[in-house]
C-alpha cells in the first residue's frame, strides 16, 4: 500500500466537491483543513522532519491559527525558511507546536537567516520528502526513530551554508513561538557537535554531524560568527533577551556538491542522541528497539542518506501492508492508504527517553486529543500493531504512577494541562480492551491500581459524590471509565470492587433527559447536545428506552444526520459569533469536520437499522474524504480522522471499551488485513463501486468462516481470531440483522477469566445479572447480548426505506 500514499492530502483547506444528498445537510464547525504535514516521519516514531513555513499548526501550513471556519493565509504561496524537527500531526490548537532545530540550507549571509525562500517543487512518501527551492538548493529529508537525516544538493557557489537555529521553536504566528529556557552547545571535533536545549522544560538534547571536512564549522549568535570559539552556554534565557544561537558549516560548492546532515535526537542526553543516531545508522549493533529497526542497518561501515531512507521505507511498507485493498479506483486507493498512514505518525512511542523521571522503560508523547483517537486510532492501533499498543498502554501507566494521572492529552512539554476539559478516563477504554483480548505484557493488578485512582481525580469526586458531573459529557466518559475498570477487575479476580462499579457505572442514566431524548443542557466542548447525544454507550437497549423507545430514537437520528433537510451554509472567514450560535443551533451531524460525534451514524444498529448507518457512513465516505492537499473535511487530529475513514471503508467499526465490532458494508471488494499473527479477509459479493452521487449498498447477508451470521456485529474475539467475513451486497434494503441487537450490558458484566464462562462460537463474555439497588435483572444464558428480541417488532417505516420482510 505505500506506492499509494499521498503525504500531501490534508495538508490545505478542504477541497471537495459540492455535497450530494445527506452530506449536504451536515454543518462545519471547524476550520475545514486537515492539519497534517508531508514531512519524513517514522512508523510511531520520535522524530519528524518538515519544510517550515512558519504557518499553523505543524510549521508547514500556509494559514493563520483558526478555531472556527475558513482559516485565513499567512502567505499566499508556498516558502520556507528551513527545515524544523518534531510537529503535531493533525492537531488544531494545541499549544505546543515544537519545530526545534530549524536547519537552513542557504547560499547569502547569515543576516538573510529567516527570510522565506519560495518552493518551486515538492515531493513526499513514507518516510521521505524533498524540497526544491528557488534558489536552486534540493533539499531532501529522510528519519529513523531517533535521528533525522539531512541531503542537501546546492548550485554552484563561493559560500555555501547549512546553517542550524538552535534557538528556533514554535510557529511564527501571534503568539506561536517558544523560547528555549537554557541551553548549550559545544563543537566536539571536525565534522560534529553536541548540544542541548531546554524547551517547554524538555531537554532536546542532539548529536550532529556533518560530511564536508574541508568546510568551515563555526558556532555563531545573534547572527554574527564566532571563529575558534567551541562552546555556547545560556544558562537563563528569556523572551525579552532572546537572540538566535547555532552553528554552520561553510564552504564552496560545485554544481551538484550534496551536504549530508545527520542528527540524533534524546530527552535526556547527548551521549545517549549520539547513541541513538550510532543506532538508527546501524554502526553497531544495540539493543533492538520494539520494532527491530536497529537490524535492518547492522554493520553498515559508512551509512548514507539512501540507507537511511530505504530503511524507513521498508518499515512504513511493512506497518502498511497490515491491511491490503482490492479496487479499480486508484483514487479511493490513495485516500485509503493515506489514511492508514496518517493513522500511524502517532502517538511519539520512545521507550527509555522520559525527561520528567529517571527511570527506564515505555514513554510516549503526542498522545494528542485522547477524546478523538480513543475511539478509532488506539482500536486500531491494538488491531495491527498489538506489541506496540502494549507499550503505549505500559507508557500510559508509568505516566499516571510518575504524574499522578492517566492523561487526556500529553505532549513533549512540562507541567502542560492535561486538557482537562475534553475528557474524562478515556484511556480506561484502551485498557478494557486490550485486557479482554488477553495480549501478555500488562501487569493488570498494577493496571487496576491506576485506573481506579484515576476515576477519581478531577471531575471523578463530583461524580461519587452527587452522581453527575458537568459539563455533562464527563458523566458518560466517567460511566464508561467505571464500567471499563470493572472488566479489568473482573480479570485479577477483584469481584467486589468490580461489584462495586458496575453500579456506579449506571450513573450516566441522568446524563439524559426523557423528555427530549436529549442529553441534559451542560457546555459542551466543541459542539452541542445534539452532537454528544449519541454516543455508544455500554447499554444501548437503555439509552433507547429512555429518548422512548426505537421509533423515537430513529426520528432523533434522522433529524441530526438530516434526513429530508435543506442543505446547510457553511462558515467563512471570520464568522461572527452570532453565525457560529446559529450553525450550532441546527442540532446537525458535524460531518467529520469534528468527531464528537464520529460514532453516532452506527446507533441505528442498535434499533435493528443498520443500511441507516449504510447511508450515513456511505455519504460520509464519499463525499468528504478525497485526493489532494484538501482532501480532508477537517483536523486529523493524531490520526482519529483517519482511522474513522479506515475503518469505515472496511465495513467494520470498534465500539471502544465493549469489545464489539459493528458491520455495514465495505468499500472495497476484498480487504486483507493482518491482525497480529491472525489474518482478516473480507469478501463481498454484489459489489459495486461506491460514487458520491449514487446510492448506498446494503447488507443482504453476512458470514463468517462459513456460518451465516444474522447479526450486525461480531465480538472482539472474534474479530481478532480472523478468517473469512464474507459480505453480500445489494441495492436495496434487505432484513439482515433487523430482528438483533448488538450487546448492551446496563447490569454487572462477568469478564471471564476461563474459556468455560464464554458463549459457544463467540468468545463473549458471559454477563451474570443480579438485583443491585432494588432494579430487579434476571438470568441472561445468553451472555447478556440479546440477540434476538421477540418483544421488540422490526420498526416501521416510511415505504421508501421499508426493510423487506
Amino acid at each position: 500500500m505505500i506506492d499509494a500514499v499521498d503525504p500531501f492530502i490534508g495538508t490545505g483547506v478542504a477541497d471537495l466537491p459540492d455535497p450530494r444528498g445527506l452530506a449536504a445537510t451536515w454543518w462545519s464547525p471547524k476550520p475545514p483543513v486537515g492539519n497534517t504535514h508531508p514531512g519524513a516521519t517514522h512508523p510511531f516514531g520520535m522524530v519528524s522532519v518538515c519544510p517550515y513555513s512558519g504557518g499553523y499548526p505543524t510549521g508547514y501550513g500556509l494559514h493563520e491559527r483558526s478555531t472556527e471556519g475558513e482559516p485565513r493565509l499567512l502567505a499566499d504561496g508556498r516558502a520556507v525558511s528551513g527545515f524544523t524537527h518534531f510537529q503535531q500531526s493533525g492537531t488544531g490548537a494545541i499549544r505546543k507546536y515544537y519545530n526545534y532545530l530549524r536547519v537552513t540550507p542557504m547560499l547569502s549571509p547569515l543576516d538573510d537567516l529567516g527570510r522565506l525562500e519560495p518552493v518551486t517543487r515538492e515531493r513526499a512518501e513514507p518516510g521521505w520528502s524533498s524540497t526544491t527551492l528557488a534558489n536552486g538548493i534540493v533539499a531532501e529529508l529522510t528519519v529513523g526513530e531517533r535521528s533525522a537525516v539531512h541531503r542537501y544538493t546546492f548550485p554552484a557557489s563561493r559560500d555555501a551554508r547549512v546553517v542550524i537555529d538552535c534557538s528556533h521553536g514554535g510557529l511564527t504566528i501571534d503568539r506561536g513561538a517558544t523560547v528555549p529556557l537554557r541551553a548549550a552547545i559545544e563543537s566536539d571535533s571536525v565534522g560534529s557537535a553536541a548540544g542541548e536545549v531546554v524547551m517547554e522544560g524538555v531537554p532536546i538534547s542532539f548529536h550532529v554531524e556533518c560530511d564536508p571536512v574541508d568546510w568551515r564549522q563555526m558556532l555563531w549568535y545573534d547572527r554574527r560568527l564566532m571563529p575558534g570559539g567551541t562552546r555556547l552556554r545560556f544558562d537563563s534565557i528569556r523572551p525579552t533577551t532572546l537572540r538566535p544561537f547555532g552553528l554552520l558549516w561553510a564552504g564552496p560548492t560545485e554544481e551538484g556538491t550534496t551536504i549530508e546532515l545527520r542528527i540524533g535526537f534524546s530527552l535526556r542526553s547527548t551521549e545517549r542522541a549520539r547513541a541513538n543516531l550510532d543506532r538508527d545508522l546501524g554502526r553497531h549493533v544495540a539493543p533492538a528497539t520494539p520494532t527491530g529497526d536497529v537490524g535492518e542497518l547492522a554493520g553498515v561501515e559508512a551509512p548514507s542518506f539512501d540507507r537511511r531512507r530505504s530503511a524507513t521505507t521498508r518499515r512504513w511498507a511493512d506497518h502498511l501492508d497490515a491491511i491490503t485493498v482490492e479496487t479499480a479506483a486508484p483514487d479511493r486507493r490513495q485516500v485509503f492508504a493515506t489514511a492508514l498512514y496518517h493513522s500511524m505518525i502517532k502517538p511519539c512511542l520512545a521507550t527509555g527517553e522520559s525527561p520528567f523521571w529517571p527511570t527506564a522503560g515505555p514513554f510516549a508523547f503526542d498522545i494528542c486529543t485522547m477524546w478523538d483517537i480513543y475511539r478509532t486510532q488506539l482500536p486500531l492501533l491494538a488491531a495491527l500493531a498489538p506489541a506496540r499498543a502494549v507499550e503505549l498502554a505500559n507508557a500510559l501507566l508509568h505516566v499516571a504512577e510518575e504524574e499522578g494521572n492517566l492523561p487526556i492529552g500529553y505532549r513533549m512539554a512540562r507541567g502542560a494541562d492535561r486538557f482537562v476539559r475534553q475528557g474524562s478516563a478515556l484511556a480506561h477504554t484502551f485498557f478494557a480492551d486490550l485486557c479482554e483480548r488477553g495480549l501478555p505484557g500488562i501487569d493488570w493488578e498494577w493496571a487496576l491500581c491506576h485506573m481506579d485512582a484515576d476515576l477519581r481525580r478531577q471531575f471523578g469526586e463530583e461524580y461519587l459524590e452527587h452522581g453527575i458531573v458537568h459539563p455533562i459529557t464527563h458523566t458518560l466518559d466517567l460511566a464508561s471509565g467505571y464500567r471499563c475498570t470493572a472488566l479489568v477487575a473482573r480479570a485479577v479476580g477483584d469481584d467486589d470492587l468490580a461489584e462495586r462499579f458496575e453500579i456506579l457505572a449506571t450513573r450516566w442514566i441522568g446524563a439524559f433527559d426523557p423528555g427530549t431524548g436529549l442529553i441534559v443542557d451542560s457546555t459542551f466542548y466543541e459542539g452541542g447536545p445534539w452532537n454528544y447525544s449519541f454516543r455508544l454507550l455500554h447499554d444501548m437497549a437503555t439509552r433507547i428506552e429512555l429518548a422512548g423507545g426505537d421509533e423515537r430514537f430513529r426520528s432523533l437520528l434522522d433529524r441530526f444526520f438530516g434526513v429530508g433537510a435543506d442543505p446547510v451554509e457553511q462558515l467563512g472567514v471570520d464568522p461572527s459569533a452570532a453565525e457560529i450560535a446559529a450553525g450550532y443551533a441546527l442540532g446537525r451531524f458535524e460531518g467529520l469536520n469534528n468527531e464528537p460525534d464520529m460514532d453516532a451514524p452506527w446507533c441505528y444498529h442498535y434499533i435493528g437499522r443498520p443500511d441507516l448507518t449504510a447511508d450515513v457512513v456511505h455519504a460520509a465516505v464519499t463525499n468528504r474524504f478525497s485526493t489532494g492537499r484538501g482532501g480532508l473535511p477537517g483536523n486529523d487530529d493524531s490520526g482519529g480522522l483517519s482511522s474513522w475513514y479506515v475503518w469505515a471503508s472496511l465495513g467494520i467499526f470498534p465500539v471502544a471499551g465493549q469489545q464489539v465490532f459493528l458491520l455495514g458494508p465495505p468499500s472495497f471488494p476484498r480487504v486483507t488485513s493482518r491482525l497480529g499473527s491472525a489474518v482478516l479477509t473480507i469478501e463481498t459479493e454484489g459489489f459495486v463501486e461506491p460514487r458520491a452521487d449514487g446510492p448506498a449498498q446494503y447488507v443482504q447477508s453476512a458470514s463468517l468462516d462459513g456460518v451465516d451470521l444474522d447479526r450486525s456485529w461480531i465480538s472482539a474475539a472474534e474479530f481478532h481470531r480472523g478468517g473469512e467475513l464474507v459480505v453480500r451486497l445489494g441495492a436495496e434494503r434487505s432484513a439482515w440483522a433487523t430482528t438483533t441487537r448488538p450487546p448492551s450490558s446496563g447490569a454487572p458484566v462477568s469478564t471471564t477469566r476461563t474459556d468455560a464462562h464464554r458463549v459457544a462460537g463467540t468468545g463473549q463474555a458471559v454477563v451474570e445479572r443480579t438485583t443491585v439497588d432494588d432494579v430487579d435483572v434476571d438470568d441472561d444464558p445468553a451472555g447478556g447480548f440479546a440477540t434476538t428480541e421477540p418483544d421488540r417488532p422490526p420498526p416501521t417505516d416510511r415505504a421508501d426505506q421499508e426493510p423487506p420482510p
